[in-house]
C-alpha cells in the first residue's frame, strides 16, 4: 500500500474518531465506500443517533460510509465479507491453505469481481490486513 494511501486512511481515521468518538485502526475502502470495522459493542456510539456521526463523515469527504463489526476471529471470515459487499450477495466461501475462495450467482460474481477485477483485489486486500490471507479469488 503507498504512503497517499496510507495517508488518507489515517486522515479518515482520524476524522471519524472525532466525530464518533469511536477509536479504530482498521480503514478501508471498497467500491468507493470508506468503511470503518470497530470493535462489535461500539458500532452504535459510532454510527450515532439515527446515523448523524456517519453522516457527517460522508459529508466532510464527499464518500458513502459504512461501520461494521470487527471480526474476533477467521470464524467470523464470512460475516465480514457480507457485511463488506453487502447489499450484493453470495453463496459460500471456501477457505483452504490461506487461500479464499467465493462463489456467487452470475450478477452478483460480476459485481464481486468488479471491472478490471478491482472489486476482487479490493477485498483480497482487506482480508489480507485483518486475517493474513494470500489469496482471494471470486468464481
Amino acid at each position: 500500500m503507498s504512503n497517499t494511501i496510507d495517508m488518507k486512511l489515517m486522515r479518515y481515521i482520524n476524522l471519524f474518531s472525532k466525530i464518533s468518538r469511536v477509536n479504530t485502526t482498521n480503514c478501508f475502502v471498497y467500491n468507493n465506500i470508506i468503511i470503518f470495522a470497530v470493535p462489535r459493542e461500539k458500532v452504535s456510539q459510532a454510527i450515532g443517533k439515527r446515523g448523524a456521526n456517519m453522516k457527517k463523515v460522508g459529508e466532510a469527504f464527499q464518500k458513502k460510509v459504512k461501520v461494521i463489526p470487527m471480526p474476533k476471529g477467521r470464524e467470523e471470515m464470512k460475516n465480514f465479507i457480507e457485511n463488506i459487499v453487502s447489499p450484493v450477495g453470495f453463496n459460500k466461501i471456501e477457505i483452504k491453505d490461506n487461500n479464499v475462495t467465493i462463489s456467487a450467482g452470475k450478477l452478483n460474481k460480476a459485481a464481486l469481481i468488479g471491472r478490471g477485477r478491482a472489486r476482487e483485489k479490493e477485498l483480497g486486500e482487506i482480508l489480507k490486513r485483518v486475517f493474513g490471507v494470500a489469496t482471494v479469488r471470486v468464481g
